[in-house]
């Protein structure tokens, strides 16, 4: 019943066409010819309703054979094989539909993990960071809406369950499955500290975390609505495919043609248009990018739209913000250099109670430094943050700034700028008016930055280019290290903006993860967001997020992408290479018409195991996953 409900033509047509076998075979050829024939025909004008209104949209589709094609059919008698053409037309629904499913299996698996309740501990459970068994603490815990669940609440995971929200680790160790979201096939271990995914399943021993954020701002509940956004989305290859249909509709029709004037027989034409039915160019597309999308998924990078891959299998741009993306964006404190009467540890907790008020990656670090050593926070009765120059506050009655030497030098006197080795960066402070010194700080390149440069000029990309906010001098030991072939250091978003429009080799990959990119992954053709713990503005005006923080998954969504287009173009070209050995061969009269319907479902069904080739890595991808190593991807998130 549910299959009649959801099919209900492909229902309707085989009751018709049994029915029609049986008048044949009880000797009504008159009844079983006219009750095929009405059938066939009102499904045409149905069919034919549809391709008028599309034709009024100016939109020209393939299915106006199909409606020549059962209406040649009855003409010439050839009632059974207008049964079959209608009922493969039905039929070709529900093998798409099928193929689809399948493709979109990884996508389903994210959607049908989504943690509904959480073990909350009650007061007075037990402290945090010591060991917790689930049978023992069993009364210490309420059972909650993970909705209702609070940022500090300490949570128990119990054995082979979704970890519900994003947090901390409060046991001493825990074994996580993180395949669902970065494609990971091994467990990962967290120590405690570590932060952990919701969406991440648990291993063999319950666990106790702290929540860090609610539902709807944790990893888990972020890729869901990517993912639902991602399944509703269609491609632009689907539309590709009735590019095709005014040269194939053509070659049918002359095809036909030919073969009615050279047999002299209508029934000829007839043949040949059985066999053109474009099943194949309408399936082939749909089905092969849901595999891609299926396949991105399950590597961890999640594709909103469909369109995408079909952009990113032609980049021939690729352009990287530096903090965060190129580099592991958590620099750490070197050293302090003081440049008036305040010691080291003042000019610390000047910068970082100004640095609170900031959200640039680098304001983290610094803040953390000085809790390291637990130096408090001053509160500010007014802050200021300049975008990618720094921040400005006031404490008491005293300004302080922290940012870029020249933003530091409009409003303190004597700033002088520090000497730095290689890879290392400066924050300059001023109080009072004065500069009082420098924190200088190192953020090393990510290891799989030049590799993956490699493999993205590998796979085409002519250029490759840094936009970013820092100075010049570090901006370019970055680049080197990293192996980029332009470099442009001390950006505004605005300037980020106006460097990836004028870029000439399109199209442009922009690659970043903090708020200040948002606007350039807007304005690129094609957005990646670095890291789904990065900035939520990111990932929201990015086109691709990818979920691990490695940036090969850059590469691997390239790949991806060109594997997904060559094996929708590859069906394509095999459903239309099909259908004119089988168009020629009818025109020549060695196809009868019932033979040729029949013909069309085997075409049908190897346009669509081609497709779903999408769904695998592809030899080069198989390859590039072998290179990349398996410790690259067994590395733990941060924490």
């Amino acid at each position: 019943m549910k299959f009649v409900l959801r099919y209900p033509l492909v229902a309707g047509t085989l009751l018709v066409l049994l029915a029609v076998l049986v008048l044949v075979a009880a000797g009504q050829d008159g009844i079983a010819r006219a009750a095929a024939s009405v059938y066939a025909l009102a499904v045409a004008a149905y069919l034919a309703v549809g391709m008028a209104r599309r034709l009024a949209g100016g939109q020209f589709g393939i299915d106006i054979l199909a409606v020549t094609a059962i209406v040649s059919t009855v003409l010439v008698g050839e009632y059974i094989a207008s049964m079959i053409v209608v009922l493969m037309l039905a039929g070709g629904t529900a093998l798409e539909d099928y193929a689809a499913g399948r493709a979109k299996g990884e996508l389903t698996a994210l959607l049908e993990r989504v943690p509904q309740t959480a073990h909350r501990e009650r007061n007075g459970s037990p402290a945090a960071g010591t060991h917790t068994a689930g049978t023992h603490t069993e009364s210490q815990h309420e059972d909650v809406a993970a909705a209702d669940v609070e940022i500090g609440d300490i949570l128990l995971v119990k054995p082979g369950e979704v970890v519900p929200l994003d947090g901390v680790l409060l046991s001493e160790s825990g074994s996580f499955d993180e395949s669902s979201l970065t494609g990971e096939s091994l467990p990962v271990e967290r120590s405690a500290g570590d932060g952990l995914m919701s969406g991440s399943l648990n291993g063999e021993a319950a666990v106790r975390m702290r929540v860090t954020a609610r539902m709807e701002d944790s990893q888990y509940s972020r890729i869901v609505a990517l993912v639902k956004e991602a399944a509703e989305s269609k491609a632009p290859m689907v539309r590709l495919a009735d590019r095709y249909a005014v040269p194939f509709t053509a070659l049918a029709y002359v095809l036909g043609a030919v073969g009615w004037i050279i047999s002299g027989s209508p029934e000829r034409f007839a043949e040949v248009l059985v066999v053109a039915t474009p099943c194949p160019l309408l399936i082939a597309a749909p089905v092969a990018f849901l595999g891609g999308m299926s396949r991105a998924a399950h590597s961890g990078v999640i594709v909103k739209y469909a369109g995408v891959l079909e952009q990113l299998s032609r980049i021939k741009t690729a352009a990287f913000d530096k903090t965060g993306t190129l580099t592991y964006g958590r620099p750490s404190l070197v050293h302090i250099r003081t440049a008036g009467p305040l010691a080291e540890d003042e000019v610390l907790q000047l910068a970082a109670s100004a640095e609170q008020y900031s959200s640039h990656v680098l304001a983290a670090s610094v803040m953390d430094a000085a809790r390291n050593r637990a130096l408090p926070f001053a509160a500010a009765t007014e802050a200021t943050e300049f975008a990618t120059h720094g921040v400005r506050a006031r404490f008491d009655g005293q300004d302080v700034v922290v940012g870029k030497p020249a933003f530091v030098a409009e409003w303190a006197s004597g700033v002088v700028e520090t000497g730095l080795a290689s890879g290392e960066l400066a924050i300059y402070v001023g109080a009072s008016g004065n500069f009082v010194g420098s924190l200088v700080m190192s953020d090393p390149i990510r290891k799989e930055a030049r590799r993956t440069l490699g493999e993205l000029k590998d796979l085409g990309v002519r250029r490759t280019v840094m936009l970013t906010g820092d100075a010049l001098a570090t901006a370019r030991h970055i680049a080197d290290e990293a192996g980029l072939t332009d470099v442009r250091a001390e950006c505004l978003p605005r300037d980020k903006v106006e460097a990836v429009r004028s870029l000439p080799d399109r199209p442009v990959m922009m690659v970043g993860d903090g708020v200040n990119d948002a606007p350039v992954l807007a304005v690129a053709d094609v957005g990646i967001a670095m890291g789904a713990r990065g900035s939520t503005a990111a990932g929201e005006s990015a086109d691709v997020v990818i979920i691990l923080d490695d940036l090969s998954k850059v590469a691997t969504a390239v790949r991806i992408g060109q594997r997904t287009v060559q094996v929708a173009l590859q069906s394509i070209w095999i459903g239309i290479a099909l259908s004119v050995a089988l168009m020629l061969a009818a025109a020549a009269g060695y196809v009868p018409a019932i033979a040729g319907a029949l013909s069309q479902e085997l075409v049908d069904l190897a346009t669509i195991l081609n497709a779903l080739r999408s769904l695998g890595p592809g030899r080069h991808g198989a390859a590039a996953r072998v290179r990349s190593g398996e410790s690259a991807r067994r590395a733990p998130l941060p924490g």
